[in-house]
């Protein structure tokens, strides 16, 4: 079937309809099918353990570094110090964390219109795929074809992967979506603990080129089983008084926002009629993209250093780095799924100012204590500042979904992960050039707080921005809704009082002119009748599916 917008328009044309069609497809039959499992009605519980153990064998790309030394010395030997002769293995890793991101962005929409499963399975196949073309690369000991393999087949397929479980369940717990989207995440840093044991003793037994060939295998069968347990909800679906959008609904499953004429709540939430190219480009969208920047950054440069930093600014031997390093995917782990319960009850905004603040005192605070050479003070901070990286990716797939709605968290959820790969390489050579700098021209050496003390300085300000960024996320229909005044620039607000910038400075709002302002914009809208049949009529213009609007 060819789509005249795509016709017409030609490549923008393509990637217009592709970013504004998130409509998912299914048959009546396909419904019926998924309504059931292995012959019983369907729980919707069971994504828990097969989203969890899916992202786990996803998280094993965390554990790439396991591979670095056996495979450069598998290709170019080693040296009388028994080291590899050349380092380039670790490319891998950076061109699959491109690949990762980039999938996740361009396949976010594909994934909402064919549904998880089907995504699952080819971001599994594809992973199968790499794993087995690396493999091949070295067996053959050609690097090219293991940064082809691995990083580019296989990183794509991790982008697919990743974001697939995360969009179903956003759907099936509208009532707990912290706590879906954190038990996702958590399982993805869960792998990158245990599976980062298993390639060594492999290797040993086997050989590496079927290490691969054997791990490869047995992720596929593992994630396979998984696929067939991903689905999204059937039309209609509630849960405790909720629909997938979040709206109250009656035990006739009637929207009770539209019951009432003159009351606040029939103001229909935007998020349930937002098409995706509206939400991408958004004003709220971008904030929260840089929001989650200044959350990232720090957890991905410091911290892929910490060994480092145990071992010469504190005189710890390698043993005592890697225990620490074990202990921090802990609290890794633990903030991805604290911070992500906690958003359920006290709001994806709050935690973000909450571990925003957290980061920016941490990171203030380092270079004094590793000056004073306080180890427990730096431990302390380090897994504070840990626990508000990890808790970063626990929150943000429901903050997303309760701003841009279910049917666009795929896409947008792949989108604003880009700003975590960006992060990770270009934060990482920002380090690294100033900290070789500092080595090789300043006279400095590795004991020196100072080389990571520097480095500290411009990710603070980094975390900065993104927690003065988040105070300006409107995240309530009303802060969303309300016209702005003349000469206003921005709002903000700041223990539920309204805050206006603009030409005329700044200026507090009374809770009194709040409300009379915003009964006035209710009256000036269309009555909730004749807004909803025209959500109904024409779904498609407020990117919904007319057989899942209320």
């Amino acid at each position: 079937m060819t789509d005249t917008t795509t016709t017409k328009g030609g490549v923008l044309g393509f990637i217009k309809n592709h970013y504004n069609d998130t409509r998912l497809r299914r048959s009546d039959a396909q419904i019926e099918r998924e309504k059931r499992y292995l012959g019983m009605p369907f729980n919707r519980w069971l994504m828990f353990p097969a989203a969890f153990l899916f992202q786990a064998i996803c998280g094993s790309l965390y554990a790439w570094s396991v591979f670095n030394d056996p495979i450069d010395g598998e290709l170019y030997g080693l040296g009388a110090d028994k080291k590899p002769k050349q380092h380039n293995a670790a490319v891998t890793f950076y061109i699959a964390i491109g690949f990762f991101g980039f999938s996740a962005a361009v396949n976010g929409p594909w994934l909402e219109r064919v549904g998880p499963r089907t995504a699952a399975l080819v971001g599994t196949t594809l992973f199968f795929i790499g794993n087995m073309i690396a493999a091949i690369g070295i067996h053959t000991k050609v690097m090219g074809v293991i940064y082809f393999g691995y990083g580019v087949i296989g990183g794509t397929g991790l982008g697919l992967s990743y974001i697939s479980p995360v969009s179903a369940l956003q759907k099936w717990f509208p009532d707990r979506r912290g706590l879906a989207g954190g038990f996702a995440v958590c399982g993805f840093g869960a792998g990158s603990i245990a599976l980062a044991k298993v390639p060594g003793p492999l290797k040993a037994e086997i050989g590496l080129t079927n290490t691969f060939i054997t791990l490869g295998c047995i992720y596929f069968g593992i994630m396979l089983f998984c696929c067939f347990i991903f689905r999204v909800p059937p039309p209609g679906f509630t849960v405790n008084g909720l629909d997938v959008y979040r709206n109250k609904v009656d035990e006739n499953g009637d929207v009770e926002a539209f019951k009432s004429e003159k009351s606040a709540s029939n103001i229909r939430d935007p998020s349930a009629t937002m098409s995706l190219s509206k939400a991408i480009l958004s004003r709220e969208y971008l904030l929260i993209y840089l929001m989650f920047f200044g959350n990232e950054i720090a957890g991905l440069v410091v911290l892929s250093r910490l060994s480092n930093m145990v071992v010469d600014i504190f005189g710890k031997d390698a043993s005592t780095g890697a225990t620490i390093v074990a202990i921090n995917g802990g609290f890794n782990l633990f903030g991805r799924l604290a911070f992500a319960v906690v958003s359920d009850k006290f709001g994806r905004k709050n935690c973000y100012i909450i571990m925003l603040v957290c980061q920016v005192v941490a990171l203030g605070a380092l270079p004094t204590l590793m000056a004073n050479k306080n180890y427990p003070g730096f431990l302390a901070l380090i897994w504070i500042l840990t626990a508000c990286y990890g808790g970063g990716f626990g929150c943000i797939p429901a903050f997303l979904c309760d701003m841009f709605g279910p049917s666009n968290i795929g896409a947008m959820h792949g989108i604003i992960l880009t700003a975590w790969s960006i992060a990770g390489i270009a934060g990482g050579l920002l380090f690294t050039a100033l900290y070789n700098n500092l080595i090789n021209n300043e006279g400095y050496t590795a004991k020196d707080y100072w080389i990571y003390g520097i480095n500290l300085r411009w990710l603070v300000g980094i975390a900065a921005f993104g927690l003065l960024v988040v105070l300006f996320v409107r995240t309530t229909i009303r802060d969303r809704l309300l016209p702005s005044v003349p000469g206003e620039f921005t709002r903000i607000r700041f223990f539920g009082r309204l805050i206006r910038i603009g030409t005329f400075g700044v200026k507090f709002v009374s809770k009194q002119q709040e409300q009379d302002e915003w009964d006035r914009y209710v009256d000036s809208r269309p009555k909730t009748e004749s807004t909803l049949q025209e959500v109904k009529a024409e779904p498609e213009k407020y990117g919904g599916d007319k057989t899942e609007l209320p």
